[in-house]
């Protein structure tokens, strides 16, 4: 059977098999489990649902039935094996039709309030209460932080470059068990800690960090503290004192507490489906639940993915790990504490449809396979192999990875409520994953992150993504990397990579192609798409880009074809030379963007329009030949679209593109179908075409260019050479060119570096090397520090610094 058609087998545990054969079960929140779970004498928990459903499976599909209310699980409700379905007979777990029922890993307090000052009430909780988050009439409160919680800004709704100083410290008497947050130096996530107490000279002591596989440090600016007592001042913020079993609240206007449902967070995870390749869980749906109130795991966030700067924890508020044929369907999952739906390690054709995921602390969606599948695998960005130390077998070593699963017709939004390095879907050391119909927005970073390419076969279709990158840097709506195997690998010619005996070595981890197709993608802080170091064997087609263009980093067998780039054009970055990479067919807005690119560029880059509104005579693009080498048969012209202000970029009868093959693509099949949630799921803002160019684009800083130590030099201007750098920001002055006989090249100086120092100046822009080249003394060594291969490099020269 082809792979596709397994995916639709997924939910066929949600269809009866007869009427007959069928056997029902009912629960309620007020119903007995000595009962005999009839609909007039229900059962009351789910695992006395559980334990009812695997005696009673007789050959025909079982149904639980769940009536209205809150299920306050006293554990996570665990499925392996023995409560497995068939094919014929399978399992279902459902809401009952039209009812809300809500599965909730807390516990609803009943407090008596009085009052303890400035507004705030306090209330005894029982002593064996530990919370991490508080829930009042549904919502999800504040916890005591500094500084105050502003929906306004940007990072952490709410940041002070003092949050966790010597000075802001010296007013809290015991901040043990508090914690700071803090983005990364280069913004690629951030990291967690928890206090422990102060030093004798009254400096914050603290543990954690481990959040970010590229540990180089706090930002020094973009950072906040939570869970001190003595920040308690704003309304909306609660604090728990543990030892004192007293529950502090500041309850916001118009909140009556004698009256409101306060709930408390207890559980990590809510529901796990718990099996193993050799008796894996199968044949079980879950249908219509709404799952709240799971842990904050951003403590626990420490597993390093393959050569990334992402870290993860393998949880999540459903937990699926050892599942075949299994399907979750109509579920809320809402404001959960980390992730909030988890695919771990071995699965099959697990399927998740019409779900909405509204503000998960981490990660929404995730299929995250086992390291212990992939060949060859290293977990550090700067640990490279020899060729000779590859294994050179394609493909998985093990089948401990998610494989023909599928996302569906489903919402994803406020993704990353407390973990920045998260992403509305995250994929890792998986294959043949489908994400299709899905509405994806407001998110930290990327809205679809595939981690690498072990081992492709995805298929990402008909999706909105946009509102992506708000928090962090340098990457895109959807963003990918292909740190395989092959990336870097020593003892090998890097530039013959894709040719002779070498091949096939770009495709030992990703082994079948990754499709991106019909999407529409908008990134207002990096690329709509944006394949990065080493992503490879990749299709990418028809797709409606808005704001951020395309940019495809190192790599190989890339097809990128019939797509729109609205405001913006093609960024290729720092291509290997025989990457034979396709670019045609496209409609760009802007000339292209290259850095680094040898010419002419990769297998073919041609037929591809440069739109110039008004343009009613098509040329030739000479603009893009110059640039690329190639682009012999592309033009520019007025693409004349049929109505680009109401977002319907097909191109009429006559225009240009269509005589060099680019084919119109539907405008209006994007994002979630399924009625109930495309009824409230946003769309992207639509550029204006007078609009000014794009932030990937823009930049204020002087462009100028001049000669250093015989170098030829100028600032780093653009998102572009600040990914292509991996900087944290326009900083710096890069070098352009290097003569052999130059001082420069003496001093070790190559093209690409960034001068971020001389001795102890720092240099952010050519002015300041200009004038710390003039300061240093004339006689003896001097430092430059430059940034290369993402990391500090310091070298030397002679005085005088000219």
């Amino acid at each position: 059977m082809q792979r596709r058609s397994f995916l639709y087998l997924a939910g066929a545990a949600a269809l009866p098999a007869s009427a007959a054969a069928s056997v029902e079960l009912f629960v309620s929140p007020v119903g007995d489990d000595r009962n005999p779970g009839t609909k007039a004498r229900p059962l009351a928990t789910w695992a006395a649902a559980r334990d009812r459903v695997r005696a009673r499976r007789s050959g025909g599909h079982v149904t639980a039935w769940f009536r209205r209310g809150v299920y306050y699980l006293p554990e996570t409700l665990v499925l392996g094996a023995a409560d497995s379905g068939t094919q014929a007979a399978p399992v279902t777990y459902a809401a009952y039709p039209g009812e809300e029922v809500v599965l909730s890993g807390g516990v609803k307090l009943q407090l008596e309030w009085t009052p303890f000052r400035d507004g705030i009430l306090m209330a005894r909780v029982p002593a064996a209460l530990d919370t991490d988050q508080l829930f009042v009439n549904g919502r999800r409160q504040i916890l005591a932080r500094y500084p105050n919680y502003d929906a306004a800004s940007q990072y952490f709704n709410g940041w002070s470059p003092d949050a966790f100083s010597k000075e802001r410290a010296a007013g809290w008497k015991d901040p043990r068990g508090g914690f700071l947050h803090a983005m990364h130096r280069s913004m690629w996530g951030d990291f967690h800690y928890r206090i422990t107490g102060k030093d004798a000279a009254g400096n914050l002591t603290y543990e954690g960090g481990w959040q970010n596989n590229r540990p180089m440090g706090m930002h020094d600016k973009y950072r906040f503290v939570e869970n001190v007592f003595e920040e308690l001042d704003a309304p909306g913020e609660w604090f728990l004192d543990r030892a004192a079993h007293v529950l502090y609240f500041y309850p916001p206007p118009g909140i009556d507490l004698s009256r409101a449902t306060v709930e408390a967070v207890r559980l990590r995870h809510l529901v796990e489906l718990r099996g193993s390749e050799a008796q894996p869980v199968h044949w079980i749906t879950l249908r219509g639940f709404t799952f709240r109130h799971a842990a904050r795991t951003f403590m626990e966030t420490r597993e390093p993915l393959l050569r990334s700067d992402w870290t993860i924890y393998r949880g999540g508020a459903l937990f699926l790990t050892g599942a075949a044929d299994c399907a979750i369907e109509e579920c809320i999952v809402d404001q959960v504490g980390g992730n909030a739906i988890f695919v771990s390690g071995f699965n099959r054709r697990v399927a998740v449809r019409r779900a909405h995921v509204v503000a998960p602390g981490a990660t929404a969606v995730a299929f995250v396979g086992e390291a212990s599948a992939v060949r060859s695998p290293l977990f550090e960005v700067n640990r490279h192999q020899a060729l000779s130390e590859l294994d050179p077998v394609p493909g998985p070593r093990s089948n401990t990875y998610p494989a023909d699963c599928l996302l569906e017709d489903s919402l994803l939004h406020e993704i990353g409520r407390v973990e920045k390095q998260t992403a509305g879907v995250e994929i890792s050391m998986a294959q043949g994953i489908t994400v299709r119909r899905c509405s994806i927005y407001d998110a930290p970073r990327a809205g679809i992150n595939i981690s690498e390419g072990t081992w492709g076969g995805h298929l990402i279709e008909f999706c909105d993504v946009f509102d992506t990158v708000k928090e962090t840097g340098d990457h895109g709506a959807f963003n990918s990397w292909g740190r395989d195997r092959y990336w870097q690998a020593t003892g090998i010619d890097l530039n013959a990579l894709g040719t002779g005996a070498l091949h096939e070595l770009p495709v030992l981890d990703a082994v079948k192609p990754t499709t991106l197709r019909n999407n529409r993608w908008r990134c207002d802080h990096g690329w709509d798409i944006d394949l990065d170091d080493g992503s490879t064997n990749y299709r990418i087609e028809n797709n409606l880009a808005l704001n951020g263009g395309i940019k495809l980093r190192e790599g190989f067998y890339r097809t990128v074809q019939n797509n729109i780039m609205v405001r913006n054009s093609f960024h290729p970055h720092v291509w290997f030379p025989h990457s034979q990479d396709v670019f045609r067919r496209n409609i760009v807005f802007t000339a292209y963007k290259p850095i680094r690119v040898p010419k002419p560029w990769g297998e073919e880059v041609d037929f591809n329009l440069l739109h110039v509104d008004g343009a009613t005579e098509a040329r030739s693009a000479v603009g893009l030949q110059n640039l690329s080498g190639r682009d012999q048969h592309s033009l520019e012209a007025d693409a004349q679209f049929v109505n680009p202000a109401g977002g319907d970029y097909r191109v009429r009868p006559g225009s240009p593109a269509l005589t060099l093959g680019f084919r119109n693509f539907a405008m209006d099949q994007f994002g979630v179908q399924w009625p109930r949630l495309k009824s409230i799921a946003r769309t992207p803002e639509l550029p204006r075409s007078e609009g000014s160019a794009p932030a990937t684009l823009g930049t204020k800083r002087d462009a100028r260019i001049a000669l250093w130590l015989g170098a030829t030099v100028r600032n780093v201007t653009g998102l572009g050479e600040v990914s292509a750098a991996g900087l944290s920001g326009e900083t710096g002055v890069l070098v352009l060119e290097v003569p052999p006989q130059s001082r420069a090249a003496s001093a070790g100086l190559r093209v690409g570096d960034v001068v971020l120092k001389l001795e102890d100046a720092a240099i952010v822009t050519l002015a300041d090397l200009e004038r710390a080249s003039g300061e240093t003394p004339p006689f003896g060594e001097v430092r430059i520090t430059i940034y290369r291969g993402q990391r500090d490099v310091v070298l030397r020269t002679e005085s005088p610094v000219r």
